[in-house]
């Protein structure tokens, strides 16, 4: 597992500044919630991606709702302006508790961060440790289905949406229950990293990352990766590294170990997709990264994504989308800056 970056998972996405990620572990935290996405970002670093990882509470141990007890924690220490913050779900009778879930030190903490420019995210029930520091207020959220009214309820300032698996407003990042919180982890670093590095880390986990509802489209990076065939993930990886070069099929069969009609056979079981296809939607994936950029003209996209013909580009994204590319990249654009 330390050795990740040494067995052909490399750092595809931008490179970014070392980040700190720091979990705060509040009283009866559920360990999934908390490990789920402790065990994303800790992948991603050993991929390569610049993150530290610290576990931080206002006391040394807590008492996880499992049982198990979480020792030597450290102090809740100052953070810097991009900084991670992580609260996971806890259980706690949200309905009728009228003691508060966080100490005055946290809350306080909590709020200081915030302030410091900190991006501050939440597993599940986590939520309600940001609602009660006032971090809540006029901003979309979620939390696990069973406690969105609950949520909404007690805290009448905050957005509380339903049936989604993670919201970004600003800096600030609610995921719904449990598993959500990997998504959301996933997520995240795909901000940091990238869709491609996203897709890698995602795969190391054996888990698929799913998008919320109100994202415009999910990356093709990250889809058709659910299947468990080494060759064929393979081939995809090689293919995700050389979007805008001419691939052969004997080329990718190399890579991938297997006969080209093998390779074939085995890519459409895996993905419903043909080697060919999917190099495709790729480089359309690309391009309408490419085309968020006005300064960059429709032939100049398609060309540097790797179609020779601009025709044949403008039909294929024409095929997939319903509009021309011009206008499709505008709304792509638009659709980023929101979620920023």
């Amino acid at each position: 597992m330390r050795d990740l970056h040494h067995q052909g998972l490399t750092l595809f996405g931008k490179q970014s500044e070392a980040r700190n990620v720091v979990f705060v572990v509040l009283p009866q935290v559920h360990l999934l919630d908390l490990s789920g996405p402790a065990q994303v970002f800790d992948t991603a670093r050993c991929m390569g991606a610049p993150y530290t990882l610290r576990y931080s509470s206002s006391q040394t141990q807590q008492i996880s709702a499992q049982g198990i007890v979480l020792a030597e924690l450290s102090p809740l220490a100052p953070v810097a302006v991009d900084d991670l913050i992580l609260l996971a779900g806890v259980d706690w009778d949200f309905a009728s508790h009228e003691k508060p879930l966080l100490d005055q030190e946290t809350r306080d903490w909590l709020s200081s961060a915030a302030k410091a420019g900190a991006h501050i995210a939440s597993v599940c029930t986590g939520a309600f440790a940001l609602a009660e520091a006032g971090l809540l207020d006029g901003r979309r959220c979620t939390t696990h289905w069973s406690q969105t009214s609950v949520l909404q309820a007690r805290f009448p300032k905050a957005k509380v949406l339903e049936n989604v698996l993670f919201v970004h407003d600003g800096r600030l990042t609610t995921s719904a229950g449990i598993a959500s919180g990997i998504d959301m982890a996933l997520g995240l670093v795909q901000q940091d990293q990238g869709p491609m590095f996203a897709a890698q880390v995602a795969r190391h986990l054996v888990v698929y990352l799913r998008r919320n509802g109100s994202q415009p489209q999910s990356s093709i990076s990250l889809e058709y990766r659910t299947h468990l065939h080494s060759g064929v993930h393979q081939a995809q990886d090689y293919l995700i590294n050389h979007i805008a070069e001419h691939v052969t099929l004997d080329e990718l069969a190399n890579v991938a170990g297997i006969s080209t009609r093998g390779l074939n056979r085995a890519f459409k079981e895996a993905t419903g997709l043909t080697p060919i296809q999917y190099h495709q939607r790729l480089r359309i994936e690309l391009a309408a990264t490419l085309l968020s950029n006005p300064a960059l003209r429709v032939e100049e996209v398609a060309l540097q994504c790797g179609f020779e013909d601009v025709r044949h580009f403008r039909r294929l994204w024409q095929r997939q989308f319903g509009a021309p590319p011009l206008q499709r990249g505008h709304r792509f654009a638009f659709h980023r800056s929101v979620e920023r």
